[in-house]
């Protein structure tokens, strides 16, 4: 239990010497975006995604085979926005591959204009989504996740990447004590899963039971003080900037 309270706090409160620096707790915030984006776009454009690729290449087979409520064109939209923005994202981890304050504020200064603009169309095409507004919030969304996810990956903070969990729930028993492991690393893994929970819980009742934009407001403000966060904190070339760490994949 200590260990696990002890992984728990070091994610979400790092210290100041930690080797990540506000990484964690930043990425945290992000995993929790991609809860509240995924239910908006799941709940209100359909059987679709805009962070979660496996989800939507499943979603592609059910619509190719014929089943109802789902659509080639929706998910195949999805997938082209997320790999564009996942190269944009990937162009500015070149960039700034030495330094991962600005690699991170940059890629989420750009997440935050596209999640911006998805905003004011969510915002003005009202409820139930039309087919145009459908794709532009399916492009400028799936463009957001791309960049974040591409960015997180070259951040490679461990059990953070904050749109996939199946990797993350595998090593919570793969490499538990009980299965012969070193341990589980649970505290840090569980809360990521905690995180993405949450943000798809608030964004589902917030879809369901407000107005359907809200959830993306929200993750509009995470991801722009997470930018001015890593922008700031980064600027005195503190050593976690130049952290060195196998990409998570």
């Amino acid at each position: 239990m200590t260990a696990f309270l002890a992984g728990v706090r070091a994610t979400v409160v790092p210290g100041a010497d930690h080797r990540h620096g506000p990484l964690p707790p930043v990425l945290l915030s992000m995993t929790v975006v991609t809860g509240l984006v995924d239910a908006f776009s799941y709940l209100t454009l359909g059987h679709v995604f805009v962070a979660n690729m496996t989800g939507n290449i499943v979603f592609l087979g059910f619509a190719l085979a014929g089943a109802p409520g789902f659509s080639i064109g929706a998910s195949l939209a999805a997938i082209a926005a997320f790999a564009a923005g996942a190269l944009a994202g990937g162009r500015l981890s070149t960039r700034f591959s030495e330094h991962r304050g600005r690699l991170h504020s940059s890629a989420a200064g750009a997440q935050a204009v596209f999640i911006a603009v998805a905003v004011v169309l969510a915002a003005v095409g009202g409820s139930p989504v039309t087919t145009g507004f459908r794709y532009a919030l399916i492009a400028m969304l799936g463009i957001s996740m791309g960049i974040q996810n591409a960015a997180a990956r070259k951040l490679a903070v461990p059990d953070l990447t904050t749109t996939v969990l199946t990797l993350t729930l595998t090593g919570i028993a793969a490499d538990s004590r009980l299965a012969g492991g070193s341990g589980s690393q649970a505290g840090r893994r569980l809360t990521a899963v905690a995180a993405m929970l949450a943000g798809a819980l608030a964004g589902a009742a917030l879809v369901l039971h407000a107005r359907i934009w809200y959830p993306l407001l929200i993750a509009l403000v995470a991801i722009a003080a997470g930018a001015i966060a890593t922008s700031l904190l980064g600027r005195a070339g503190p050593d976690w900037v130049t952290g060195t760490q196998p990409a998570v994949r």
